[in-house]
């Protein structure tokens, strides 16, 4: 008697062999505490995809960031978001079959060019913004937005934002309470003990800090101790450095002036910022 395959909230049990005939899984792509990202082939397209295992042992409380992520994931399609192409489970492992990005993470693309020019930096801005304004319409905030979560994708080095492990979905009456995100992207609203409650515009926050780095090569809050970077970030306190940002427009330093503004309700919103004119005039066709 065969075994029935057990359905869970998102996927449908099946063993190794089943994914093999579909998928040749090659080299590792990248890894994490749980998970590694292997190359995966369509044996009958010749397509590749990446393959993100995940081992279910030992997960815990990341099992719930993995559904989290899944959920999300399966409930949105725009051309600047990672896609997933489908889940398989297996007893050991969950395998998600998602869009390759052969050019890799933005982040190493910065450290290869140091930093980049207004007019790419801001093209690329324009699409995470759009990507973020689609999310944000969607109720859902991703909440580690950062250089590694961006992959660039073919001949164009398209853009996509990846990880949605501690992405969430809010809305006006429920919104979003836990204290999480990377340490030199994390707006202050998180970090704020007084605060009870924050909104989307933290995505906004880290938005900002990813284009400073893109326009100079360095963050603009860093501390070795954690506890004095997030005294720098509550504070708001940055500076433009004279010797690597006099050549950069007024435009763009009052860009990033307008997003590192730490009362929330006071900061740039998404459309605020697709409409400032360092993004306009950077993008003239497309927000016309």
């Amino acid at each position: 008697m065969t075994q029935k395959k057990r359905k869970t909230k998102f996927f449908t049990r099946v063993t190794k062999e089943e994914i093999l005939r579909v998928y040749n899984i090659g080299e590792s792509i990248g890894s994490g505490n749980f998970s590694v990202v292997k190359l995966g082939k369509d044996r009958k397209t010749g397509e590749k995809w990446a393959i993100k295992v995940i081992r279910k042992k030992g997960m815990g409380n990341n099992l719930r960031m993995l559904e989290n992520e899944i959920d999300i994931l399966s409930r949105i399609d725009h051309p600047n978001i990672i896609r997933l192409k489908e889940i398989y489970e297996t007893k050991e492992k969950v395998y998600l079959v998602m869009e390759y990005c052969d050019k890799g993470e933005i982040f190493e693309d910065i450290v290869e060019e140091g930093f980049y020019n207004e007019e790419k930096a801001s093209k690329l801005i324009y699409k995470i913004l759009m990507a973020l304004k689609y999310l944000h319409e969607q109720g859902i905030a991703h909440r580690d937005l950062k250089p590694e979560n961006l992959l660039l994708s073919g001949q164009n080095k398209e853009i996509k934002i990846a990880d949605f492990g501690l992405s969430k979905i809010y809305s006006e009456k429920i919104m979003l309470q836990t204290a999480c995100g990377t340490p030199g992207y994390v707006a202050p609203e998180i970090l704020d003990e007084d605060l009870n409650s924050y909104g989307p515009k933290v995505d906004v926050w880290s938005v900002g800090v990813i284009t400073y780095i893109m326009l100079c090569g360095y963050p603009p809050f860093y501390n070795e101790n954690t506890n004095n970077l997030f005294k720098q970030i509550l504070s708001g306190e940055f500076e433009f450095p004279e010797e690597d940002w006099s050549k950069i427009s007024e435009e763009a330093k009052q860009f990033i002036s307008k997003i590192f503004i730490v009362d929330s309700s006071s900061r740039m919103s998404v459309d605020q910022a697709l409409n400032h004119p360092w993004i306009l005039n950077h993008n003239p066709k497309k927000n016309k």
